[in-house]
């Protein structure tokens, strides 16, 4: 029997119908613009925004069952420095890294993946993105103080679209622990007064008394977030967070139109993982306020999971990577909200001066309290 073959890669290609130069996606504004020739399009003939995404049950997508139309082939390339995987077009055959600025060779083939349902829209432009980013440079304390003309008269931050996964599930789960309730016994205490000597107080004293209890917690989990990639550190997409996931919309290749693409590197197994290790942090908030009391100790939680669904999503991000006196640093900027987090330089000459006033204002404090104890005691000997 003939093996099927696999598909080519899609090719997406927005070509200006005046001057046949590439539109791109203007973020914020919904419509593909020219830059040559200033032509102009809406996005989606429909005028339909803000869609729901259809989830896609889990047990399909870990078994391999998904249908070919939630199925892409793409050509992603690896970056060995950082990992990142980034989507290259057909004609591109080496680029830099997006997040570490790493040269970039493409690879010559092409992969299966899970494709996107939705994507949330660039927001921000990048002018916007970039004043962003050299506002927080410039509000660094010991930063060098060129960075941030540096990176402001550099080159232009790139826009990249992100990958996650989101899981929806439902959860009943029973639970066995102690409440525990504080309450106050008068004892005597024995505590040292300030002259250095000992004497004996009566005082209210806390004592918690324990009561066994049992009961179940029920929860519905909506667009639980987990990162599909490990290009970037976890403290760096943590600090982008709140996304905004009203403003996804269902995926149409022109809002990349512009961009560049991350493929996922965490699989659909390991974020549902993640996932659940979040799940069970809010099932034991739960489990606690069940529990009341002025204590709660949980001594076993058992859960059952059912209806897991997920969706593949692509989240905006604006990232910059420079060199800066033969170092170089990584910045992302949120692509809604314009939250931005880097890696932060230091001016050594800066931190020298830093401990130096340090140094002086304590060797200033001391002198001052010796000169306000000598004062004391000669008017004192004056008595």
């Amino acid at each position: 029997m003939q093996a099927p073959t696999q598909a080519p890669a899609e090719e997406h290609r927005f070509p200006c119908p005046q001057c046949g130069a590439d539109l791109r996606f203007a973020p914020g504004e919904g419509r593909l613009i020219c830059d040559h020739c200033g032509h102009e399009e809406p996005v989606s003939a429909s005028g339909r925004t803000h869609q729901p995404i259809p989830e896609t049950d889990f047990r399909r997508g870990v078994e391999a069952a998904l249908p070919d139309s939630e199925i892409e082939v793409a050509r992603y390339s690896k970056c060995p420095n950082c990992g990142a995987e980034v989507e290259f077009d057909p004609a591109v055959h080496a680029a830099e890294c997006p997040f570490c600025a790493t040269p970039v060779v493409a690879d010559t083939g092409e992969g299966r993946h899970i494709k996107p349902k939705g994507l949330a829209p660039f927001v921000l432009t990048e002018p916007e993105a970039r004043k962003a980013m050299t506002n927080w440079l410039g509000s660094l304390w010991l930063a060098p103080s060129g960075l941030a003309d540096y990176a402001r008269k550099g080159r232009a931050m790139q826009g990249i679209y992100v990958p996650y996964w989101t899981f929806d599930a439902d959860t009943a789960s029973a639970y066995r622990g102690l409440r525990g309730t504080v309450y106050y016994v008068t004892e005597q205490v024995r505590v040292r007064d300030p002259k250095g000597g000992v004497r004996t107080e009566r005082r209210q004293v806390p004592k918690i008394r324990w009561t066994p209890v049992a009961g179940r917690v029920a929860r519905f989990f909506d667009d639980v977030l987990v990162l599909a990639s490990r290009s970037l550190p976890q403290g760096y997409t943590e600090a982008l967070l709140p996304w905004d996931l009203s403003r996804l919309e269902p995926y149409r290749p022109e809002f990349l139109a512009g961009f560049r693409a991350e493929g996922y590197t965490v699989s659909l197994e390991d974020g549902m993982s993640n996932a659940r290790a979040q799940m069970d942090r809010m099932i034991e908030r739960d489990v606690r306020f069940d529990i009341g009391g002025d204590r709660q100790e949980i001594q076993s939680i058992e859960t059952r999971v059912s209806d897991v669904t997920f969706k593949h999503i692509l989240l905006p991000v604006w990232s910059a990577a420079y060199r800066y006196r033969g170092k170089s640093y990584r910045f992302v900027v949120n692509g809604q909200t314009g939250k931005v987090k880097g890696e932060r330089p230091w001016s050594p000459a800066k931190i020298a001066i830093a401990v130096i006033l340090g140094l002086i204002l304590a060797i200033v404090a001391f002198f001052l309290l010796q000169y306000a104890d000598q004062q004391g005691y000669i008017d004192l000997q004056s008595y």
